[in-house]
């Protein structure tokens, strides 16, 4: 098992500049990184840091409240993509979950999926603000959608992952949908753990020193 290729190398910070980027990209590239996760407005640049490497790029859309409209996240996976995104990770709508418009929910994971066509999706359902009643639906409907995995946080909420959460979105989903576990994997045990409980990719800002 090699660890760096459960890994998404991430920088998601609002204050990234392009030199930052562009470091990611060097470290991925160093560790043998599976992917890197940018948002969308770095996306070109990291494809053209990335060129002639198999390193994935993936986008956060909806990022990081998923409270925008379902047409703006569609727009922005689509164009995410066209810019050379092989991934996305989209943020649900919480309070919609949380208003029980589950079909809601669903359908906008879904319209997702279908516009990025065979590229990967990842659903961030932000576990924090979430009862385990509501991650399980939360779940439930990624894989009604259709969706390649749940996600539990964007690290940008009250609280990252944790392996209660994880075995908890294993038992939901099932062989349905892969696992990311992302927000606050800071170190190399807490990484091996997760991936003993099930997950097939790890988000983080700390992979060079995970894989040290």
């Amino acid at each position: 098992m090699l660890l760096e290729k459960y890994i998404d190398h991430t920088n998601l910070k609002p204050t990234a500049t392009g030199s930052d980027i562009k470091k990611l990209c060097e470290e991925a590239k160093i560790h043998g990184f599976y992917a890197i996760c940018v948002n969308g407005c770095h996306v070109s640049l990291a494809k053209e840091s990335l060129d002639k490497t198999d390193i994935k790029i993936a986008a956060v859309i909806g990022f990081p409240l998923g409270a925008m409209s379902s047409k703006a996240k569609v727009f922005e996976a689509v164009d995410c993509i066209g810019n050379g995104a092989d991934e996305i990770d989209m943020v649900i709508n919480l309070g919609w979950l949380k208003s029980g418009m589950y079909n809601a929910v669903r359908d906008e994971i879904k319209a997702i999926k279908e516009a990025i066509g065979n590229k990967i999706l990842k659903v961030i359902i932000e576990t924090c603000y979430l009862t385990d009643e509501e991650k399980e639906k939360a779940c439930n409907l990624a894989v009604a959608a259709h969706a390649d995995y749940v996600k539990t946080s964007t690290g940008f909420g009250t609280e990252g992952a944790t392996f209660e959460d994880v075995k908890l979105m294993k038992r939901t989903v099932g062989e349905n949908a892969k696992i990311k576990a992302s927000g606050g994997v800071k170190d190399k045990k807490t990484a091996l753990h997760y991936i003993e409980l099930g997950v097939s990719r790890i988000g983080t800002s700390s992979g060079p020193s995970l894989i040290k």
